[in-house]
Parts: C-alpha cells; sequence; structure tokens
C-alpha cells in the first residue's frame, strides 16, 4: 500500500471514515503504521458512527496512536439528532475534537456553514479553541503542516 495515494493533496494527512458496520480489528495496527510513516489519520465524525457511539474510547486510543478527530458542524448544530450531539460532547468534554468541518455534499441539504458550529461549540470550548477547529488546523491539514491545535485527549 501506498500511504500517499491516499493523503490529502501530498500532505501527510488522510481521511479515515470507519464503517458504521464494522470496524476491522487491525484498524489501531494501521493506524499506528501510518504514525510511524509520518501520516496522520483523521477520523471523519466518529459521532455518528453507530458502533463508536457505543465504544467512543476507542477514539481516544486512535488520538493516542496519533490520529486526529474531525467532527461534524451539523451535529454540534443538532442537525444530526441527540445520540451524535452526545456523542460529539462526549469527545469535546475530553479535548478528542481537533477539526469541526462541514461535511458539505451540496449547496441545499448539507451546506458548508461553520461559523454556526463554530459558535455552538462554545458551550464546549473557549471561542479561541473553536477558530482553531473551523479555521487554522483545517489550515494546516491543507498546507501540511502540524496542527496548532492537539491536546492530549482526557481518559475517563
Amino acid at each position: 500500500m501506498r500511504p500517499d495515494y491516499y493523503a490529502i493533496q501530498g500532505t501527510p494527512y488522510m481521511l479515515a471514515e470507519p464503517s458504521n458496520y464494522s470496524i476491522p480489528p487491525q484498524i489501531d495496527e494501521f493506524f499506528g503504521a501510518m504514525a510511524v510513516k509520518g501520516y496522520t489519520p483523521i477520523i471523519t465524525h466518529p459521532e455518528r458512527n453507530p458502533i463508536l457511539q457505543k465504544s467512543p474510547q476507542r477514539v481516544l486510543q486512535w488520538i493516542e496512536l496519533g490520529c486526529a478527530v474531525q467532527v461534524t458542524a451539523g451535529v454540534i448544530t443538532g442537525s444530526w439528532g441527540d445520540r451524535a450531539w452526545r456523542a460529539a460532547k462526549w469527545l469535546f468534554e475530553r479535548d478528542a475534537v481537533h477539526i469541526i468541518a462541514s461535511d458539505a455534499h451540496d449547496t441545499k441539504h448539507r451546506v458548508p456553514n461553520l461559523s454556526h458550529a463554530r459558535d455552538a461549540a462554545e458551550e464546549f470550548c473557549d471561542a479561541k479553541i473553536a477558530k482553531l477547529m473551523v479555521d487554522d488546523n483545517p489550515r494546516a491539514v491543507i498546507n501540511g503542516q502540524p496542527l496548532p491545535y492537539f491536546p492530549n485527549p482526557v481518559m475517563k
């Protein structure tokens, strides 16, 4: 496997979206191997994943392996329902969110509106951290630079 083939435009970052139906047992090994090779998998919307909603501590383990976590903006504003919102809140409470992204698919149903999510995220973190997750960290990903905000997750 050539990790650079899956990386975001020549950067050391790649999106990783675990299936809603099954998470391979060797995924920890994969994430660890990517980190050793200098790549940072970005776990996309784990708060919406039914498996990870039941075992969110797996996400904390993946952060310890070098992964970053991306939460969907619409979840923070309540568009994805209570279960996803509670899972996102759990991640925020443990400093386990690095990026807030729109997950926009079109301009009608899943629009790229981050300002409402940034404001709503202030329920979980201060305004400076919310800005880092909406602006600075995504910019760092695109530019292939280290994330300015990469806290150690709180294992509680």
